[in-house]
């Protein structure tokens, strides 16, 4: 019976097949096989195939099951009312539980990359993806490094068996184009110093200053998932695009990977004010020789253009601590990361109190004591 899920595993010995960014090949870490994308999309395309005609099946029976029976099996696939979602592995029969927007995942028993191909079905399918070229080893390394020197941090949460848990997940983005028109007026001065005997003389001279002109601008990117924290992606930027490969499941075996929940009309507030602000920089930028320059007019008009959907690689470990939630992500393309970090109460005194108390012995006999 055909399954919705594909497992990605090596022709030779028939091993868990991942993705290597060093390679740019998919790799068996069982027999050391290495293979080029187009020679495994080729060898699964009719199973991708198979997938997807199943999940669109499937989708038609659940909704003439309608939605508020409860959770129901249609097709193989089982929907809870939590919006999670499960699947059959292909290779051992596992369950595989994952969230509702998940496209690629692993098999928790038998350790083979699942790809769901059929996600991709009821919505438009990703324009690009952007492999990862900086693996799992390198992302621990650097948190380890982010980690180094915190002393304020809670041993637990630095544990080596704590940083292993790092995830590689390729993330929705929409990339934007379009053209910004700018036309803003500065108030802008001068100043002139001069002596003359005994006397300094400052001169001041008020300037209106205009600046107009077009901002073209291409792959404005916004994260398409609810799930990921906008601060943090956008920290992570900027993406080198010109590794932008035209979409193809065969990047996504050993990551895990995720649609978009929220479309391209709701993201587009966020390029716009991104557009915006950018076209106000450089008209700003070619104001000089000023020593003051203050806008007092600003009008941008935005015109949007092409909207492309990519996958992005990021390297992430979300955790709680203490009931807060902290999320480190890196880029795994270039390596620039960020991370919330919690502090442990226990340090911060024992720190306080390496401080307070010399301090206070200095005081006490300084003051006579």
């Amino acid at each position: 019976m055909a399954t919705q899920v594909t497992n990605y595993q090596c022709p030779a010995c028939t091993g868990p097949l991942h993705y290597a960014g060093a390679s740019g090949k998919l790799e068996c870490e069982y027999c050391g096989s290495a293979y080029d994308v187009a020679e495994i999309e080729k060898l699964y395309a009719e199973k991708e195939a198979a997938a997807e005609t199943q999940a669109a099946a499937a989708a038609v029976e659940a909704e003439e099951l309608g939605e508020d029976q409860g959770e129901y099996t249609a097709n193989g696939e089982s929907w809870s009312p939590e919006g999670m979602k499960a699947y059959s592995c292909p290779s051992c029969g596992a369950e595989l539980v994952c969230d509702e927007t998940t496209a690629a995942t692993s098999c928790p028993y038998c350790g083979n990359p699942s790809i769901v191909p059929g996600q991709f079905t009821d919505m438009r399918k990703p324009d690009y993806v952007l492999p990862f070229r900086l693996d799992k080893k390198a992302a621990e390394e650097a948190l380890r490094k982010y980690y180094k020197g915190k002393k304020l941090l809670p041993r637990a949460f630095s544990a080596e068996n704590h940083i292993q848990e790092i995830k590689g997940v390729y993330v929705p983005f929409w990339l934007y184009d379009g053209e910004a028109d700018a036309d803003v007026s500065y108030a802008a001065t001068r100043v002139f110093t001069t002596t003359r005997g005994n006397e300094r003389i400052t001169t001041t001279e008020h300037y209106q200053v205009r600046r107009s002109g077009t901002v073209h601008f291409e792959g404005i990117p916004v994260d398409a998932s609810s799930k990921m924290p906008d601060e943090h992606m956008d920290s992570i930027e900027p993406f080198d695009y010109s590794d932008l490969k035209p979409f193809s499941t065969a990047y996504l075996p050993g990551y895990l990977a995720d649609k978009y929940d929220e479309d391209a009309e709701k993201c587009a507030d966020r390029a716009d004010q991104r557009a915006r602000a950018t076209a106000l920089n450089v008209m700003s930028n070619s104001v000089k020789g000023y020593a003051t320059c203050i806008p007092t007019h600003e009008n941008v008009r935005l015109r949007r253009g092409r909207v492309k959907y990519a996958l992005m690689p990021v390297w992430m470990l979300s955790t709680q601590w203490k009931g807060q939630n902290f999320l480190f992500a890196m880029n795994g393309q270039t390596g620039k990361l960020i991370g919330d970090l919690p502090i442990s109460r226990g340090r911060l005194l024992g720190w306080f109190a390496g401080i307070s108390l010399p301090l206070m012995a200095v005081l006490y006999l300084l003051l006579g004591g």
